[in-house]
């Protein structure tokens, strides 16, 4: 984890889930409870790029909407910057992994709706989505509808509508999941430039195992579930500024790719065997 210091103080973390549990009652039977995270610690900082892998189904996407405010954990306590989370995460970010574009709205209309809906006047948002549109490679399609917009295109929007309300920190759901390897690629790279720029702090999840060591500074692996749990932490000493294709012929990359697999093969056989159990 990046250390920062001021004045012989270290700073809070950016997000902390501390001590974190989620229990969750079925609908149909309320005497039935499912623990999908249990006992779970996790901190970013600022400026830190920490992806979290695990089994399918483990709760990698719970711990993240924790973070986000959009659940409240069973148990434990959410921090952002020191402060206790109360509501939504409104210094976080969210990139879902299914397109979350409105429809009925350009490219540059759905850039500029969080800024609409702060209250900035219609041309001033308009000028600054103009603006987010070149730095993700979008200049002049933004009269184009999502429907007319390739995947890679449209995720780049999904990213420009993020970024462009300038969150302290980047909650990220496999949100190149859907793409193909040469687009998913140049995405990868895209953010890892303008993360490199901005500096927040990204809390990435992915069942790309490649994708975390490229992108990350520290890899967290989660057990399977029922009650997940961090069972393994790599810090991911790769030489900055990293292209996602090269680095993985890195010697050092490969060093790590066996150290982490190691710890989540098992892991996900189990959740595999879980898979089949309920399907």
């Amino acid at each position: 984890m990046k250390s920062e210091i001021t004045s012989g103080m270290t700073l809070a973390p950016a997000l902390c889930l501390d001590n974190i549990s989620c229990t969750f009652i079925s609908k149909d039977d309320r005497s039935q409870r499912y623990t999908a995270v249990a006992d779970t610690t996790l901190s970013i900082a600022a400026g830190e790029f920490v992806s979290v892998v695990g089994p399918t189904g483990c709760g990698k996407s719970t711990l993240l909407n924790v973070g986000a405010g959009l659940l409240q954990p069973s148990s434990g306590r959410v921090t952002v910057f020191g402060e206790p989370l109360s509501g939504i995460n409104r210094r976080a970010g969210y990139m879902f992994q299914a397109d979350a574009l409105m429809p009925w709205r350009s490219a540059l209309q759905n850039v500029v709706a969080g800024l609409e809906y702060r209250g900035m006047s219609a041309a001033d948002a308009a000028a600054e989505g103009e603006k987010w549109l070149v730095r993700v490679g979008l200049q002049g399609f933004g009269d184009r509808y999502p429907h007319q917009l390739s995947g890679g295109m449209r995720k780049r929007v999904a990213l420009a509508q993020t970024l462009i309300l300038d969150p302290d920190i980047m909650l990220m759901d496999e949100p190149f999941s859907a793409l193909d390897i040469q687009t998913r690629q140049l995405m990868e790279n895209e953010v890892l430039e303008l993360w490199s720029e901005k500096e927040k702090a990204v809390l990435f999840i992915t069942h790309d195992l490649d994708e975390a060591i490229s992108m990350s500074d520290r890899v967290v692996v989660l057990s399977a579930g029922p009650a997940t749990h961090p069972i393994g932490e790599f810090q991911i000493d790769l030489p900055r500024p990293r292209d996602v294709a090269e680095i993985r012929s890195h010697p050092r990359f490969v060093e790590l790719h066996a150290q982490i697999w190691s710890v989540l093969r098992d892991e996900v056989l189990k959740g595999y065997q879980q898979q089949k159990i309920k399907a």
